[in-house]
């Protein structure tokens, strides 16, 4: 009895712990921790039934089926490199990168087989037909241009495939070897041109500096010039207002000392002195004077000055009653 008593109380055991055991694995199989960033699209009897979002989520097991995984974080791709003809029809070797992200895990899943090997051959197809609406020239000038046509066409044909671009970057455009010379040899004629400008801008800039500094020398020195003169004719003036002041001041003194009886007889004097010094004058000059007797004589010098003095007190124009009235 006790025999069948512990077996009873073995086979017990064994039933709850198998069914513990079965239920841990059946909750295992059934829990899904989803990582942030992340979307797992589920298949019920491979059907489409549900995708699973960041955080705790539970699944039927056996019944549902984790059919894919897809991350939601921004993607980059390279792009492998690839040839294109430009407009002109220069051949280019063009390589980038593709950044993109998923927005829609569904489409991703069924809309496309692999949507990574699609959005690169949608962008190497694009690049090829977007470089070749351009010229040579405008590839390196308006690369950001090119760039954003890529982004747009890319974008219209990958919206049934849950993606989208978010850029799209040129990182190498590879002329031909002969097209690199040629422009090598351009910009080097370029640069040479601009260095030939710069210089001959300098040696105008230089004669213009110089010639401003001629002339402003030039301006100084009439400036100069003229202030010389000008204060010259001033001191000359102020020289002659002076002398005919002084000449005013002794012609007055002597008038009035004229209008005396020794004031007379003093200019009598003075006259008869001035008389004789000329004829002494006229007499140093010329070999030969042609005088009269009396004229000789120095009285009679003195008597001519006398009457000419007589004959100025005489007239009107010198009476002191008239110059006192």
């Amino acid at each position: 009895m006790e025999q069948f008593s512990g077996q009873g109380m073995g086979l017990l055991f064994s039933f709850w712990t198998g069914l513990a055991i079965v239920i841990i694995v059946l909750l295992k199989t059934s829990i899904k921790f989803v990582p942030q960033n992340s979307a797992f699209v589920v298949e019920r009897f491979g059907k489409y039934n549900a995708t699973l979002i960041a955080g705790l989520n539970f699944i039927i097991p056996f019944i549902d089926k984790i059919a894919y995984v897809r991350s939601l974080k921004e993607q980059a791709i390279d792009v492998p490199s690839q040839a294109a003809i430009t407009k002109d029809n220069i051949g280019l070797t063009v390589d980038g990168v593709l950044y993109l992200k998923v927005l829609d895990p569904y489409k991703a899943s069924y809309g496309v087989e692999v949507y990574r090997f699609a959005v690169t051959q949608l962008a190497q197809t694009t690049m090829r037909s977007e470089i070749g609406k351009m010229a040579l020239d405008k590839t390196f000038e308006e690369r950001d241009l090119l760039n954003i046509a890529i982004v747009n066409a890319i974008n219209e044909a990958a919206g049934p495939w849950g993606v989208q671009v978010l850029r799209y970057e040129i990182k190498d455009i590879e002329p031909p070897r002969s097209v690199l010379e040629a422009m090598e040899r351009q910009m080097k004629a370029e640069r040479d041109k601009r260095a030939t400008i710069l210089e001959s801008e300098g040696e105008r800039q230089s004669s213009i500096n110089v010639a401003e500094g001629e002339k402003q020398a030039k301006v100084l020195t009439a400036e100069a010039d003229r202030m010389e003169q000008i204060l010259n004719a001033e001191g000359e003036a102020k020289a002659i207002e002076l002398v005919a002041a002084a000449k005013a001041s002794a012609l007055h003194v002597i008038g009035e000392a004229a209008d005396s009886s020794p004031g007379q007889k003093a200019v009598q004097l003075d006259l008869a002195t001035l008389a004789i010094a000329a004829k002494e004058a006229i007499a140093k000059e010329s070999t030969v004077v042609l005088m009269d007797g009396k004229s000789s004589e120095a009285a009679s010098s003195v008597a001519e000055a006398v009457a000419i003095v007589s004959a100025m007190n005489q007239s009107s124009a010198f009476s002191t009653e008239k110059r006192a009235d």
